[in-house]
C-alpha cells in the first residue's frame, strides 16, 4: 500500500529503548516504511542511556521488530528503515543533554529541521524533558517546526494535570502539543462519525426518547505484565476510564461539529464532557465500583492475582477492574445512562460499545406465543476485530408467530491487513500536523473532573478492595450500578443468538 507520505521530519524518541518505543512506535514507524509514508529526508533518532552507536542500535531494533511487525521483516523495508535510523546517548535528568543534543543535530545537515519529540518515557520526566529541550531553544520554530508528542497519563489528578499543563505552556504553544490517546487511532472509533453524521437514518433515533442505555467496555485477559511501577500507582480508573472510555463516550454522545477540523470536533467533545452529572463524594459508591483480580484460570493455564505479581506492594489496595454510571445532562442524553467498563484478567480481550434501544410502546404481541420481545442493539466492536451490527427482531418461519433476531452486518469483521493501525495512523497525523484525534488540555481538564471525586473516596478506603477471580468477566456486585433488573453487560459482540445463525467471528 502507498499513499500521501508524510512531511520530513527528525523524529525524536526519548525512552528509545523502553516497552513502548519496542512494543508501539519502532512497528509503527516500519509499517509506515512499508507502506511509503516516510518522506525520504525522515530520521529516526533514538534518544536512551545504553552505550551504543548507531550500529548497534540498527541491530537492536532489528531484532525487536522481528517477532511484532505483520508478515515478518522484509529485508528490502528493513533496509530502507535502518539507514533512517541513529542513536544519541544522554540521561534525561542530565541538564547537559539537551544543548548536546542541539549542537548533535544542527552539526549534521542529514536532519531535518522539522522535529518531532516523543516522550515514551515516565510521565515523571514529561515536565522536565520538555523544559530541558525548551531551555536549549528546540522549540524554536525559525528553521522549521517543533512537535511533542505526550503520551498518558497527562497529570495523575486534575490539581498535577493543570501543574503539568502550566509547565508546558511557559515554553511550548499549544499548536505544538500532541497529547496522543491511541485509542481515538482505531478505525472503528473513527468510523463512529462517519456511522453516526454520515446516515440520516439514525439521527432522529440518536437520543433519550429511543435509547435505553449505552455500555462501553474494554476487557483484557492480560495481566499488569511488568509495569508494577506504573500501574500500582495509576489503577484502571486513571489507566483506561480517565483517557480511553471518556474519549469514546464523548465521539458517541457529541452533536454534530460544524464541520471536521480538529477545534470543531474538540468543542463538541468538551461540550460532552462538561455535561457529565458531577459525582459528589456521598454518592461515589452508587455510580462506581471496584474490584482486583484474584487467582484464577485463562485459557486452560491458571494465572496469579494481582498481590501475587512482580513488584505489588503486599497489600495494595489499587483497583484492576472498574465500572462507572454517568449521567450526561443535556437536551439529547438527559437521565439516560452511560455504563463504562474495564479490566484486566477478564474472560476476553474485547473493546465493545453498546448501544440498546427501548422497547416499542405498545405490546402488540402479548396475545400471541411471544413471551417478551427482545430489544433492539446498536454494537461497536473495536477490538481485536472491528464490527459493527444491528440486532433486530424478525418473525420465526412457521405458522406460530414467534420472533428470532437476526443480526445486520454493517462492516466487514476483521482487520484489513493493508490497513494502518492505531499507532501508525496517529504518528502520520503529528508529522502533517493534523490535531484532529489529539487531546486539548480542556478535555483533559474536564475528563479529570468527571473521575476526581471517586479517586479522592477511594483513596481513603485503603483497607480493603474485592476481588473477582481471573478468567471471569468481573465482579457480579458491579451489576447493583444498573438502573432496572432488565438491564445488564453486554460483553460479546456475538452472544448467543436464538436463531442459530453463525456470529461474527472473534
Amino acid at each position: 500500500m502507498t499513499g500521501d507520505r508524510a512531511e520530513p521530519c527528525t523524529f525524536v524518541i526519548f525512552g528509545a529503548t523502553g516497552n513502548l518505543s519496542i512494543n508501539k512506535l519502532l512497528p509503527a514507524l516500519y509499517h509506515l516504511e512499508q507502506a511509503g509514508r516516510l518522506a525520504d529526508r525522515t530520521r529516526i533518532l533514538g534518544v536512551g542511556r545504553r552505550d551504543w552507536d548507531d550500529a548497534y542500535w540498527q541491530q537492536q531494533v532489528r531484532t525487536w521488530l522481528e517477532p511484532r511487525v505483520r508478515g515478518g521483516l522484509d529485508t528490502e523495508v528493513w533496509g530502507r528503515l535502518a539507514t533512517r535510523l541513529r542513536f544519541f546517548r544522554g540521561d534525561l535528568r542530565d541538564a547537559d543533554l539537551y544543548p548536546a543534543l542541539r549542537r548533535h543535530l544542527e552539526a549534521d545537515p542529514g536532519y531535518c529541521m522539522n522535529m518531532v519529540f516523543y516522550m515514551s518515557i515516565s510521565p515523571a520526566d514529561f515536565g522536565a524533558v520538555t523544559t530541558g529541550l525548551a531551555d536549549a531553544g528546540l522549540n524554536a520554530e525559525e528553521e522549521g517546526w517543533r512537535r511533542v508528542v505526550i503520551e498518558k497519563p497527562f497529570g495523575f489528578d486534575l490539581e498535577s494535570a493543570e501543574i503539568l499543563n502550566h509547565r508546558l505552556h511557559q515554553h511550548w504553544k499549544e499548536d505544538q502539543l500532541y497529547r496522543i490517546d491511541h485509542y481515538l487511532g482505531k478505525e472503528t472509533v473513527q468510523n463512529i462519525l462517519v456511522f453516526r453524521f454520515a446516515n440520516l437514518m439514525f439521527e432522529p433515533l440518536w437520543n433519550r426518547n429511543y435509547i435505553d442505555h449505552v455500555q462501553i467496555t474494554h476487557a483484557e485477559t492480560r495481566g499488569i505484565e511488568e509495569r508494577a511501577g506504573y500501574y500500582d500507582a495509576a489503577g484502571a480508573l486513571r489507566d483506561m476510564v480517565q483517557s480511553h472510555l471518556l474519549q469514546v463516550l464523548t465521539l458517541v454522545a457529541m452533536e454534530p461539529p460544524a464541520n471536521l477540523d480538529a477545534e470543531s470536533l474538540r468543542d463538541e467533545k468538551v461540550k460532552v464532557l462538561r455535561s457529565i452529572r458531577p459525582i459528589p463524594k456521598s454518592a461515589v459508591h452508587a455510580h462506581a465500583y471496584r474490584a482486583q483480580y484474584a487467582r484464577g484460570e485463562i485459557d486452560g493455564e491458571r494465572v496469579p492475582g494481582y498481590l501475587e505479581e512482580p513488584g505489588v506492594p503486599e497489600h495494595s489496595t489499587t483497583e484492576t477492574y472498574c465500572a462507572l454510571k454517568l449521567f450526561i445532562d443535556n437536551w439529547r442524553w438527559r437521565n439516560i445512562p452511560f455504563y463504562l467498563r474495564t479490566g484486566k484478567r477478564l474472560a476476553k480481550n474485547n473493546s465493545l460499545i453498546a448501544i440498546r434501544f427501548k422497547h416499542p410502546p405498545q405490546q402488540l404481541f402479548r396475545e400471541t406465543h411471544i413471551e417478551q420481545l427482545k430489544p433492539n442493539w446498536l454494537l461497536v466492536n473495536i477490538q481485536p476485530n472491528q464490527c459493527l451490527s444491528i440486532e433486530l427482531q424478525v418473525k420465526e418461519p412457521g405458522f406460530d408467530m414467534r420472533t428470532q433476531t437476526q443480526r445486520l452486518d454493517a462492516m466487514s469483521c476483521g482487520v484489513s491487513y493493508y490497513g494502518l493501525d492505531a499507532y501508525e495512523a496517529l504518528l502520520l497525523d503529528v508529522m502533517n500536523g493534523d490535531r484532529s484525534l489529539f487531546l486539548r488540555y480542556d478535555e483533559v481538564s474536564w475528563a479529570w473532573r468527571v473521575v476526581d471525586p471517586i479517586l479522592k473516596v477511594w483513596a481513603m478506603e485503603r483497607d480493603y478492595v474485592p476481588t473477582y477471580a481471573a478468567g471471569s468477566w468481573g465482579p457480579r456486585e458491579a451489576n447493583r450500578l444498573f438502573q432496572r433488573e432488565d438491564q445488564s453487560w453486554r460483553n460479546l459482540l456475538e452472544e448467543p443468538l436464538d436463531d442459530g445463525k453463525e456470529p461474527c467471528p472473534n
